[in-house]
């Protein structure tokens, strides 16, 4: 029986193999931890992070699934403000639903194409 944690991480690796961002078509990554939430834009060719947004910090009341909303808008800012405009979702082992599927969404809405 695996615990959730590694069964997140099996999700996770299979994922990567399959994926992958470059400086035209960022890898969009999520992480979420009990209290907050964090995206970033990664290019893999070289190994760096291009931009970042998370909840740390942010005036936002309301539900978890609210606030992901309101970061996934800052990243499409952000991004559209770079140059960017396509991005590879990268789900990193979360299931597509909650506070994951709210940031998608809301980063969607914000101009990004995935």
């Amino acid at each position: 029986m695996l615990t959730k944690q590694e069964r997140r991480n099996k999700i996770k690796t299979r994922i990567r193999g399959k994926i992958s961002g470059t400086a035209e078509r960022p890898r969009m990554t999520v992480f979420r931890s009990n209290k907050q939430i964090y995206v970033q834009l990664v290019d893999d060719t070289k190994g760096v992070t291009l931009l970042s947004a998370s909840s740390r910090g942010l005036d936002a009341n309301g539900t978890k699934s609210e606030i992901a909303a309101v970061v996934g808008q800052k990243i499409a800012e952000k991004a559209l403000a770079a140059g960017i405009t396509t991005v590879v979702f990268d789900r990193n082992g979360y299931l597509f639903h909650g506070r994951v599927k709210s940031l998608a969404d809301a980063a969607r809405n914000g101009g990004l194409k995935f």
